[in-house]
Protein backbone atom coordinates (compact mmCIF):
# COMPACT_ATOMS: atom_id res chain seq x y z
CA UNK A 1 0.00 0.00 0.00
CA UNK A 2 1.27 3.46 -0.92
CA UNK A 3 -0.40 6.38 0.79
CA UNK A 4 0.45 10.04 0.19
CA UNK A 5 -0.82 12.90 2.35
CA UNK A 6 -0.31 16.50 1.25
CA UNK A 7 -0.99 19.49 3.55
CA UNK A 8 -0.72 23.16 2.52
CA UNK A 9 1.12 25.95 4.29
CA UNK A 10 -1.03 28.61 5.89
CA UNK A 11 -0.90 32.34 6.52
CA UNK A 12 -2.73 33.22 9.74
CA UNK A 13 -4.31 36.32 11.30
CA UNK A 14 -4.56 38.45 8.14
CA UNK A 15 -4.09 41.41 10.48
CA UNK A 16 -6.96 41.62 12.98
CA UNK A 17 -8.17 38.02 12.63
CA UNK A 18 -5.88 37.11 15.51
CA UNK A 19 -5.80 33.36 16.34
CA UNK A 20 -8.99 32.85 14.31
CA UNK A 21 -8.45 33.57 10.59
CA UNK A 22 -6.16 31.77 8.17
CA UNK A 23 -5.52 31.30 4.47
CA UNK A 24 -4.14 28.15 2.79
CA UNK A 25 -1.29 28.78 0.32
CA UNK A 26 0.55 26.63 -2.21
CA UNK A 27 3.59 25.41 -0.30
CA UNK A 28 3.23 21.81 0.85
CA UNK A 29 4.22 19.23 3.40
CA UNK A 30 4.06 15.79 1.75
CA UNK A 31 4.02 12.53 3.68
CA UNK A 32 4.54 9.26 1.80
CA UNK A 33 3.68 6.17 3.83
CA UNK A 34 5.82 3.23 2.75
CA UNK A 35 6.10 -0.36 4.00
CA UNK A 36 5.07 -1.55 7.49
CA UNK A 37 8.04 -2.02 9.85
CA UNK A 38 8.73 -3.04 13.42
CA UNK A 39 9.67 0.53 14.38
CA UNK A 40 8.59 3.91 13.07
CA UNK A 41 11.16 5.62 10.87
CA UNK A 42 10.81 8.98 9.09
CA UNK A 43 13.16 9.71 6.21
CA UNK A 44 13.57 13.48 5.80
CA UNK A 45 16.09 16.20 4.95
CA UNK A 46 15.07 18.70 7.63
CA UNK A 47 18.25 18.42 9.69
CA UNK A 48 19.40 16.54 12.78
CA UNK A 49 17.23 18.65 15.11
CA UNK A 50 14.07 17.11 13.58
CA UNK A 51 13.60 13.58 15.02
CA UNK A 52 13.15 10.56 12.75
CA UNK A 53 11.30 8.45 15.32
CA UNK A 54 8.24 8.69 17.58
CA UNK A 55 9.50 12.01 18.96
CA UNK A 56 8.74 13.63 15.61
CA UNK A 57 5.63 15.83 15.89
CA UNK A 58 4.01 13.88 13.02
CA UNK A 59 4.12 10.62 14.96
CA UNK A 60 3.48 12.20 18.36
CA UNK A 61 0.23 13.52 16.87
CA UNK A 62 -0.75 10.32 15.06
CA UNK A 63 -0.12 8.18 18.15
CA UNK A 64 -2.05 10.62 20.31
CA UNK A 65 -5.03 10.04 18.03
CA UNK A 66 -4.54 6.25 17.87
CA UNK A 67 -1.74 4.70 20.00
CA UNK A 68 -2.16 1.24 18.44
CA UNK A 69 -1.06 2.24 14.93
CA UNK A 70 1.14 -0.24 13.05
CA UNK A 71 4.59 1.32 12.56
CA UNK A 72 5.60 2.23 9.00
CA UNK A 73 8.52 3.75 7.18
CA UNK A 74 7.59 7.29 6.14
CA UNK A 75 9.12 9.74 3.71
CA UNK A 76 8.60 13.40 4.66
CA UNK A 77 9.21 16.31 2.30
CA UNK A 78 8.39 19.90 3.25
CA UNK A 79 8.43 23.08 1.18
CA UNK A 80 7.24 25.06 4.24
CA UNK A 81 10.07 26.94 5.99
CA UNK A 82 10.38 26.28 9.72
CA UNK A 83 9.53 28.99 12.29
CA UNK A 84 8.70 31.61 9.66
CA UNK A 85 4.97 32.18 10.23
CA UNK A 86 3.67 29.87 7.50
CA UNK A 87 2.21 27.10 9.64
CA UNK A 88 5.04 24.56 9.47
CA UNK A 89 4.12 22.88 12.78
CA UNK A 90 0.39 23.07 12.04
CA UNK A 91 0.91 21.26 8.73
CA UNK A 92 2.70 18.45 10.58
CA UNK A 93 -0.08 18.20 13.18
CA UNK A 94 -2.75 18.02 10.46
CA UNK A 95 -0.71 15.42 8.57
CA UNK A 96 -0.35 13.36 11.77
CA UNK A 97 -4.10 13.37 12.34
CA UNK A 98 -4.69 12.33 8.72
CA UNK A 99 -2.06 9.60 9.05
CA UNK A 100 -3.93 8.12 12.02
CA UNK A 101 -7.24 8.60 10.22
CA UNK A 102 -6.05 6.68 7.15
CA UNK A 103 -4.02 3.90 8.77
CA UNK A 104 -6.59 3.41 11.53
CA UNK A 105 -9.59 3.73 9.16
CA UNK A 106 -11.20 6.14 11.63
CA UNK A 107 -13.44 7.96 9.12
CA UNK A 108 -12.93 11.28 10.91
CA UNK A 109 -14.97 14.21 9.60
CA UNK A 110 -13.40 17.58 8.83
CA UNK A 111 -14.92 18.94 12.04
CA UNK A 112 -13.43 16.01 14.00
CA UNK A 113 -9.98 16.70 12.57
CA UNK A 114 -10.26 20.42 13.35
CA UNK A 115 -11.29 19.73 16.95
CA UNK A 116 -8.32 17.39 17.48
CA UNK A 117 -5.87 19.72 15.74
CA UNK A 118 -7.07 22.76 17.71
CA UNK A 119 -6.70 20.89 20.99
CA UNK A 120 -3.09 20.05 20.10
CA UNK A 121 -2.14 23.40 18.52
CA UNK A 122 -4.09 25.60 20.95
CA UNK A 123 -5.92 27.74 18.37
CA UNK A 124 -7.44 27.03 14.95
CA UNK A 125 -6.10 29.81 12.73
CA UNK A 126 -3.42 27.69 11.00
CA UNK A 127 -4.80 24.17 11.31
CA UNK A 128 -8.25 25.04 9.90
CA UNK A 129 -7.09 26.22 6.43
CA UNK A 130 -4.51 23.40 6.38
CA UNK A 131 -7.44 20.96 6.64
CA UNK A 132 -10.05 22.70 4.49
CA UNK A 133 -8.10 25.00 2.13
CA UNK A 134 -9.26 28.49 1.13
CA UNK A 135 -10.01 31.19 3.73
CA UNK A 136 -11.21 29.86 7.09
CA UNK A 137 -12.57 31.79 10.06
CA UNK A 138 -12.67 29.65 13.20
CA UNK A 139 -12.85 29.83 16.97
CA UNK A 140 -12.50 27.48 19.89
CA UNK A 141 -14.07 28.12 23.30
CA UNK A 142 -14.37 25.60 26.14
CA UNK A 143 -13.32 22.78 23.83
CA UNK A 144 -15.96 23.53 21.17
CA UNK A 145 -14.66 24.55 17.76
CA UNK A 146 -16.62 26.33 15.04
CA UNK A 147 -15.47 27.23 11.54
CA UNK A 148 -16.62 28.92 8.34
CA UNK A 149 -14.81 28.20 5.07
CA UNK A 150 -15.06 30.74 2.25
CA UNK A 151 -13.41 31.42 -1.11
CA UNK A 152 -10.72 34.08 -0.95
CA UNK A 153 -11.38 37.11 -3.19
CA UNK A 154 -9.02 37.30 -6.14
CA UNK A 155 -5.68 38.65 -5.00
CA UNK A 156 -2.02 38.44 -5.89
CA UNK A 157 0.15 37.14 -3.04
CA UNK A 158 3.82 37.85 -2.36
CA UNK A 159 5.55 36.45 0.71
CA UNK A 160 8.83 37.91 1.93
CA UNK A 161 10.41 35.17 4.03
CA UNK A 162 13.37 36.52 6.08
CA UNK A 163 16.48 34.43 6.63
CA UNK A 164 15.95 34.52 10.41
CA UNK A 165 13.51 32.45 12.46
CA UNK A 166 10.95 33.87 14.87
CA UNK A 167 9.45 31.28 17.18
CA UNK A 168 5.78 31.75 18.08
CA UNK A 169 6.62 31.56 21.80
CA UNK A 170 9.05 34.51 21.46
CA UNK A 171 6.58 36.44 19.31
CA UNK A 172 3.82 35.97 21.91
CA UNK A 173 5.99 37.35 24.71
CA UNK A 174 5.78 40.88 23.30
CA UNK A 175 1.95 40.92 23.35
CA UNK A 176 0.00 42.66 26.13
CA UNK A 177 -1.62 40.45 28.76
CA UNK A 178 -4.88 42.43 28.70
CA UNK A 179 -6.79 45.17 26.82
CA UNK A 180 -9.04 47.87 28.19
CA UNK A 181 -12.73 47.42 27.37
CA UNK A 182 -12.55 50.38 24.97
CA UNK A 183 -9.53 48.98 23.12
CA UNK A 184 -11.07 45.50 22.95
CA UNK A 185 -14.26 46.87 21.37
CA UNK A 186 -12.24 48.91 18.85
CA UNK A 187 -10.02 45.95 17.91
CA UNK A 188 -13.04 43.67 17.57
CA UNK A 189 -14.89 46.17 15.35
CA UNK A 190 -11.91 46.40 12.99
CA UNK A 191 -11.76 42.59 12.78
CA UNK A 192 -15.51 42.28 12.19
CA UNK A 193 -15.55 44.69 9.25
CA UNK A 194 -12.33 43.22 7.78
CA UNK A 195 -13.91 39.75 7.71
CA UNK A 196 -17.16 41.12 6.28
CA UNK A 197 -15.16 42.82 3.52
CA UNK A 198 -13.29 39.59 2.72
CA UNK A 199 -16.53 37.60 2.59
CA UNK A 200 -18.15 40.13 0.24
CA UNK A 201 -15.10 40.43 -2.02
CA UNK A 202 -14.14 44.02 -1.15
CA UNK A 203 -10.37 43.63 -1.06
CA UNK A 204 -9.69 47.38 -0.95
CA UNK A 205 -11.66 47.78 2.29
CA UNK A 206 -10.41 44.49 3.69
CA UNK A 207 -6.83 45.57 3.07
CA UNK A 208 -7.28 48.91 4.81
CA UNK A 209 -8.67 47.21 7.91
CA UNK A 210 -6.08 44.44 7.91
CA UNK A 211 -3.44 47.14 8.30
CA UNK A 212 -5.35 48.76 11.20
CA UNK A 213 -5.02 45.67 13.41
CA UNK A 214 -4.77 46.48 17.13
CA UNK A 215 -4.30 42.94 18.46
CA UNK A 216 -0.71 42.08 17.59
CA UNK A 217 1.02 43.80 14.67
CA UNK A 218 2.01 47.00 16.46
CA UNK A 219 3.79 44.86 19.07
CA UNK A 220 5.31 42.21 16.82
CA UNK A 221 6.26 44.61 14.04
CA UNK A 222 9.29 45.68 16.10
CA UNK A 223 10.63 42.11 15.76
CA UNK A 224 10.48 42.26 11.94
CA UNK A 225 12.29 45.44 10.82
CA UNK A 226 11.52 44.88 7.11
CA UNK A 227 7.74 45.19 7.53
CA UNK A 228 7.54 49.01 7.57
CA UNK A 229 9.56 49.42 4.35
CA UNK A 230 7.60 46.66 2.61
CA UNK A 231 4.32 48.31 3.65
CA UNK A 232 5.57 51.69 2.38
CA UNK A 233 6.38 50.16 -1.02
CA UNK A 234 3.01 48.39 -1.04
CA UNK A 235 1.15 51.64 -0.42
CA UNK A 236 3.08 53.44 -3.14
CA UNK A 237 2.33 50.71 -5.69
CA UNK A 238 -1.36 50.10 -4.95
CA UNK A 239 -1.22 46.94 -2.81
CA UNK A 240 -4.32 45.96 -0.88
CA UNK A 241 -2.48 45.12 2.35
CA UNK A 242 0.81 44.20 3.98
CA UNK A 243 0.63 42.07 7.11
CA UNK A 244 2.67 39.78 9.32
CA UNK A 245 1.92 36.17 8.47
CA UNK A 246 1.08 34.34 11.69
CA UNK A 247 3.62 35.17 14.38
CA UNK A 248 6.07 36.37 11.71
CA UNK A 249 8.68 36.96 10.49
CA UNK A 250 7.17 36.31 7.03
CA UNK A 251 5.57 39.45 5.61
CA UNK A 252 2.63 38.89 3.23
CA UNK A 253 1.62 41.42 0.60
CA UNK A 254 -1.79 41.25 -1.13
CA UNK A 255 -2.35 43.20 -4.32
CA UNK A 256 -4.40 43.35 -7.53
CA UNK A 257 -2.97 40.80 -9.97
CA UNK A 258 -1.91 43.53 -12.40
CA UNK A 259 0.27 45.14 -9.72
CA UNK A 260 2.12 41.97 -8.75
CA UNK A 261 5.11 42.15 -11.09
CA UNK A 262 5.78 45.83 -10.32
CA UNK A 263 5.64 45.30 -6.56
CA UNK A 264 7.81 42.20 -6.88
CA UNK A 265 10.50 44.12 -8.79
CA UNK A 266 10.40 47.02 -6.30
CA UNK A 267 10.87 44.59 -3.39
CA UNK A 268 13.62 42.67 -5.21
CA UNK A 269 15.49 45.98 -5.59
CA UNK A 270 15.60 46.35 -1.79
CA UNK A 271 17.87 43.30 -1.53
CA UNK A 272 16.41 42.26 1.82
CA UNK A 273 18.04 39.20 3.39
CA UNK A 274 15.51 36.49 2.60
CA UNK A 275 13.43 35.13 -0.26
CA UNK A 276 10.45 36.63 -2.04
CA UNK A 277 7.90 34.07 -3.20
CA UNK A 278 4.87 34.51 -5.41
CA UNK A 279 2.10 32.36 -3.91
CA UNK A 280 -1.47 31.40 -4.74
CA UNK A 281 -4.40 30.36 -2.57
CA UNK A 282 -4.73 26.61 -2.04
CA UNK A 283 -8.39 25.67 -2.47
CA UNK A 284 -8.25 21.97 -1.57
CA UNK A 285 -6.62 21.71 1.85
CA UNK A 286 -5.36 18.29 2.91
CA UNK A 287 -5.23 15.82 0.03
CA UNK A 288 -4.95 12.03 0.32
CA UNK A 289 -3.88 9.76 -2.54
CA UNK A 290 -3.94 5.96 -2.24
Amino acid sequence: MTLTISVPATSANLGPGFDSVGLAVNLYLTIEVLEPTTHWYIQHELGAEVPSNERNLLLETALQVLPSLQPHKIKMLSEIPLARGLGSSSSVIVAGIELANQLGQLNLSGADKLAIATKIEGHPDNVAPAIFGNLVIANSIDGKTNHVTAPMPETGLLAFIPDYELKTSDSRQVLPSEFTYHDAVAASAIANVAIAALLTGDMALAGQLMEQDLFHESYRGKLVPEVSKIREIGHAQGAYATYLSGAGPTVMIMMPLDKLETIKSKLDAQKFSGQLLELTVDTQGTKVVH
